[in-house]
């Protein structure tokens, strides 16, 4: 008899924390564990800032960036008589 009112007891206990969690305001998953990040945030987006301009900024940068490969790599070439030193 004392098993039977072991279980009993477990079993209401079980499901009296299974009524609270239901009631609280935390999100359980399918396995019982408790999601910290039930929600994702929303985007924000800047309205201050414009990038109308900005394809034409990258274009400017992107060929500074080319135009000082070509001076490392000719840089090189001069000082090491190799196109990539340490391998042609």
């Amino acid at each position: 008899m004392k098993y039977f009112t072991f279980v009993n007891r477990s079993v209401t206990l079980i499901n009296n924390y299974k009524v609270s969690m239901a009631n609280s305001n935390i999100t359980t998953e399918s396995g019982g564990r408790q999601n910290m990040f039930p929600t994702e945030t929303r985007p924000y987006i800047d309205e201050s800032v414009s990038y109308e301009s900005y394809p034409q900024n990258a274009e400017k940068v992107n060929g500074r960036w080319a135009m000082l490969g070509l001076v490392a790599l000719v840089g090189a070439y001069v000082s090491t008589g190799q196109i990539i030193p340490g391998i042609f």
